[in-house]
């Protein structure tokens, strides 16, 4: 086979020609055809440092086996990841590495998707030969939410590399020598400090680094995982929601080269307890004659709401969600043009500061501390309220006042006393919300499926991971027969149909759709500002 291009060398894998990009490493360039070849300390986002020797594999015509994590491809190589040196090296090393290794299997938290158990069971010996006692090095408590279970670690170091080269705090490293090596911080300072600690616990290859929050809280095998963003900043993080019994038990990165390649930050990751509230609207609620709440269905509230609406006579006041996907907040904002227009805001915590990843700029913990503040001012809205998302809602008497998402904790009881009409579509009936003339139940962002646009202007969809209560509904449907009862159009039927109409309504998101999204999002599409002096 000719070689085409200087940027491609012809190589053959286990039988199989293809052309790879010259440089690449051959256990990239074997991915690439669909073979996979057994490592442990290589780790596609870190240097590869060849010490593991698990990846060693046959080249034709070199007298000794090549580490595939470090050795480029060359034009006309002829490698062999199966042939018989390659698997007698590999069940060798295996053995090395169990002869300390403790049979925690379990009771250990990476149990079901351990690298060390995979490969044993694929290519390791039936029984192990030796006769020592093992060594015992105990459990380490490395500060904030990371432990380490020395006696299980196999000094892969990528934990050691990760804090050095993408935390950019070398706070961990190799101490002792010999089978008494380990990882250890360095005197008095732990890893409290670090903002992306929590990623070592996700590329630790086997049960040496453990979550605090995770421990012994479930098995993986139980846990089901759905692809999400996460709505913790506008950085707009690939995650997968991992849940058990309809709740949200952990948060782990996805891959997205784009936003946050394999990482995200310690805050992202553990802020999921608010998407397990227990209390939540039940049902459909409306004001009885009476003055006090009295459940409905959803065919006698939605006309009796909407009567409401359109007989109304002080403005219009809406309160968006930076926490719900720009499907909900679109079609709010639709609904507010249908009824003459009023005042779009939105509120949402901030922080002082952006604190960026050191080795992927790319990545920040964002100063906005919810999933979509920039789809909200896309739409409209404008933020309002202090730093902490509380306020900002003294000017409502005589109002009609439409709230999504906002669970109005900072507000009092009588809240809805001075306004003509108050509608919340919200999770959680606090005492604000129950104040409400209409109470109807939605969603959360991880019960549906929907769009956020990231600080870059990237769209992104999230899933549904978690089931919600049997008669919420989300945002966007409810709005939509609203907005039918508006004459404003056929109701929408799914999610994706919701994203649909923003684009007829917003340049923005014209032109795009779920499909053209798909898991790794596309950009909105910015308007054209013509330069001045030019003509038309």
């Amino acid at each position: 086979m000719a070689n085409e291009s200087n940027e491609t060398v012809n190589v053959t894998i286990n039988g199989v020609a293809a052309a790879v990009p010259r440089g690449a490493r051959i256990i990239e360039a074997a991915e690439q055809l669909g073979i996979g070849i057994a490592h442990y300390c290589y780790h596609p986002g870190l240097s590869a440092p060849a010490m593991c020797r698990m990846c060693l594999v046959e080249v034709e015509g070199a007298p000794k086996l090549a580490p595939a994590c470090v050795t480029p491809v060359a034009e006309g190589q002829v490698i062999n990841t199966e042939s018989e040196r390659a698997r007698a090296a590999r069940t060798g090393t295996l053995e090395f590495y169990l002869l300390n290794h403790p049979l925690d299997c379990p009771i250990c938290d990476k149990s079901g998707e351990c690298k060390l158990q995979d490969f044993t069971h694929a290519e390791g010996r039936p029984h192990g030969r030796s006769v020592e006692p093992k060594r015992v090095l105990g459990l380490d408590d490395f500060g904030g939410d990371i432990l380490y279970q020395g006696n299980r670690c196999i000094m892969c170091t990528r934990c050691v590399r990760f804090m050095r080269e993408i935390a950019g705090a070398d706070l961990l490293g190799v101490v002792q020598r010999g089978h008494r090596s380990a990882i250890d911080t360095f005197f008095e300072t732990g890893l409290e400090g670090s903002l992306w600690a929590g990623n070592i616990v996700d590329i630790c290859p086997v049960g040496a680094l453990l979550s605090k929050d995770f421990l012994h809280k479930a098995r993986v095998w139980d846990l089901d995982n759905t692809p999400s963003v996460c709505p913790n900043c506008a950085q707009g993080c690939n995650v997968r929601l991992d849940t058990r019994d309809n709740l949200v038990v952990r948060i782990r990165p996805r891959l997205n080269p784009a936003v946050n390649s394999y990482w995200m930050c310690d805050y992202g990751r553990h802020q999921y307890e608010w998407l397990n509230q227990p209390d939540r609207v039940q049902t459909p609620m409306q004001r009885g004659a009476e003055g006090e709440l009295v459940p409905v269905g959803w065919q006698e509230v939605l006309p009796a709401l909407l009567a409401r609406l359109q007989q109304r006579h002080g403005p219009l006041v809406v309160l968006g969600s930076p926490m719900l996907g720009n499907e909900d907040n679109g079609l709010l904002a639709r609904l507010a043009g249908r009824l003459g227009g009023g005042t779009l805001r939105y509120r949402s915590a901030q922080a002082e500061a952006e604190v960026p990843c050191p080795g992927f700029p790319a990545l920040a913990r964002r100063r906005e501390l919810t999933a979509n503040g920039r789809g909200l001012e896309l739409l409209g809205f404008q933020r309002t309220g202090t730093m902490a998302g509380e306020g900002g809602l003294t000017d409502l008497a005589g109002a009609t006042v439409i709230v999504l998402g906002d669970a109005l904790e900072d507000q009092p009881a009588d809240f809805a006393a001075g306004v003509e009409l108050l509608v919340v579509l919200g999770q959680r009936p606090t005492a604000a919300a129950r104040s409400a003339h209409y109470l109807l139940p939605v969603c959360t962002c991880a019960e549906q499926e929907g769009t956020f646009p990231n600080v870059h202007g990237l769209v992104q969809r999230f899933w549904p991971a978690l089931q919600p209560p049997p008669l919420a509904r989300p945002a966007w449907q409810v709005l939509s027969v609203l907005l039918a009862g508006l004459d404003d159009g056929a109701p929408v039927n799914s999610a994706g149909g919701a994203f649909l109409r923003l684009g007829e309504l917003y340049p923005e998101y014209a032109g795009l759709s779920y499909e053209q999204l798909g898991s790794r999002g596309a950009l909105i599409n910015e308007p054209v500002v013509r330069p001045a002096g030019k003509g038309a």
